[in-house]
C-alpha cells in the first residue's frame, strides 16, 4: 500500500497544528513554511481536512486554523481516511463498501488483503497526535544525548 502525497502532507500538517495546540490559531503560511509544503498544495489539504471536522478556521486577523479536537482523541487513522478515503490495500476489502468480486468466497489472497487492512487499520487507529507529540519529543532528547 502506497500513501499519496495528500496523506503524507496531510499527516505533517495536523502534526504541525498539534505541537501548537492551545497556542491560537496558526496561519497556513506558517505551516506550509515549517513542514516545506506549497500554499495552495496546503490549502488544498486543509479544506478537506475542515470538512472533515478534523480543524477549524478562525477569521480575522489573528486567524488561522486549529484543531477541532485535542491532540490525543485525533488519530493518524481519522487524518488517512480524511486524506485518502477508506484504508484498503485493494478495492475488495475496501472498510466502508468493498467492491465486488465474483471470486470473493474462494479468493485465498482476499484473506491475506483483510488481515493487512485489519493489521493497518488497527496500528492507524491507535496512535494519536498526542502519541506523536511524545515520540517527536523522544527523538529530540534523543539526539541531544
Amino acid at each position: 500500500m502506497h500513501l499519496s502525497t495528500r496523506g503524507h502532507y496531510g499527516l505533517l500538517a495536523m502534526f504541525d497544528l498539534a505541537e501548537h495546540y492551545g497556542s491560537g490559531p496558526i496561519s497556513l503560511k506558517t505551516v506550509a513554511e515549517r513542514q516545506n509544503i506549497s500554499d495552495n498544495y496546503l490549502e488544498q489539504l486543509i479544506a478537506v481536512l475542515r470538512k472533515a471536522g478534523l480543524v477549524r478556521s478562525v477569521r480575522g486577523a489573528q486567524g488561522g486554523y486549529i484543531l477541532a479536537r485535542e491532540p490525543g482523541s485525533i488519530t493518524v487513522g481519522d487524518i488517512i481516511r480524511a486524506m485518502e478515503g477508506p484504508i484498503a490495500p485493494v478495492d475488495c476489502v475496501s472498510e466502508v463498501e468493498p467492491a465486488e468480486c465474483d471470486q470473493a468466497e474462494s479468493c485465498i489472497t482476499r484473506l491475506v488483503w483483510t488481515r493487512v487492512r485489519d493489521k493497518l487499520t488497527e496500528v492507524m487507529d491507535s496512535i494519536s497526535l498526542a502519541d506523536m507529540l511524545r515520540d517527536a519529543e523522544n527523538l529530540s532528547i534523543a539526539k541531544k544525548v
